[in-house]
């Protein structure tokens, strides 16, 4: 079993707490990447409940993406281009 966060971001919604067979229907039904099923079909099944952070604990939450400071200065912005990953915007962001 391997996690990814954007993996692991098709469950997000899911209707928690869920057993692992209604995890598969929900992932089936949301049009998630065939390896988030795949996933969900190594969980061991006792009839367990689970909650979103028993699949991957390490799974960043709402409060790992808020920020405690108030004054963000937005100092910078880059676009990649040649970069092997593709073109993509870096952001740097001064906070006081």
């Amino acid at each position: 079993m391997f996690w990814t966060l954007e993996l692991a971001s098709h469950l997000e919604d899911a209707p928690w707490p869920a057993t692992k067979d209604e995890l598969i229907d929900y992932s089936i039904r949301s049009g998630a990447p065939i390896e988030v099923v795949e996933n969900l079909q190594e969980l061991e099944d006792e009839g367990e409940i689970y909650e979103g952070q028993d699949i991957w604990p390490d799974y960043p939450s709402q409060e790992d993406f808020s920020l405690t400071k108030t004054n963000i200065n937005l100092s910078e912005i880059f676009l990649c281009k040649n970069s092997p990953y593709g073109e993509f915007f870096f952001i740097s962001l001064l906070v006081d």
